[in-house]
């Protein structure tokens, strides 16, 4: 049975459990704030002395706010949206998203879980097992983890998994289609042209990966 996936939350702030709301709403804003500090270097074209600064900047928050958040969801398990917010919440699964891949599998049966109590999105849910499925080595389902080819510098998407139905799997999971999500991402998605250069692509992950 196809369950319905979770695309909104009925959230009431008066049952917050507001000490967590706010410690995770400026873990949300750590998270995010050292990825654009980040991002932004490298647009700007800053020399490798800060980009490497800043991307060690980022790696020692990422260990901070994993000890953090590894102590909140082993103390209260999973807090969902309906017990600190939205974005409380979404901190929880951005540092996890970000942490390696052994917290990433230790935690995936609660994420799981929490899906299935409406508690997570289940596009967040799509999004971890496609990035555990690609740092194993596996095909992806989902199509949501690319890479920059270091040869062309185009955005390329790892391995899929029976690309043909990907867009079907997508919507079961809340996510648009290829289509929208490759425009966000400023490359371009076309199904005859995936499947001929998958063997490419194989090829660049394997090379990418040494």
């Amino acid at each position: 049975s196809v369950q319905g996936q979770v695309t909104s939350f009925e959230i009431d702030s008066s049952k917050f459990i507001k000490p967590l709301t706010k410690t995770l709403d400026s873990l949300f804003h750590e998270d995010q704030d050292s990825r654009l500090n980040l991002g932004r270097a490298i647009g700007q074209k800053e020399s490798t002395v800060i980009i490497d600064s800043l991307r060690k900047i980022m790696v020692q928050k990422d260990k901070q706010n994993l000890v953090l958040v590894k102590r909140i969801l082993d103390q209260y398990g999973w807090l969902g949206p309906q017990k600190v917010g939205l974005q409380a919440s979404q901190a929880l699964f951005l540092v996890l998203q970000h942490a390696e891949l052994s917290v990433q599998k230790f935690y995936l049966p609660l994420i799981l879980k929490a899906e299935k109590q409406g508690e997570i999105l289940s596009s967040n849910l799509a999004i971890m097992e496609d990035r555990i499925n690609v740092r194993e080595g596996k095909k992806q389902l989902y199509g949501s983890q690319g890479f920059q080819d270091s040869e062309t510098g185009q955005l390329l998407f790892y391995p899929i998994e029976d690309p043909d139905h990907i867009d079907e799997r997508r919507k079961m999971m809340g996510l648009g289609t290829m289509q929208e999500y490759a425009s966000l991402l400023k490359t371009e998605w076309n199904i005859q042209k995936y499947k001929e250069m998958l063997p490419i692509i194989i090829q660049k992950v394997a090379k990418h990966k040494q």
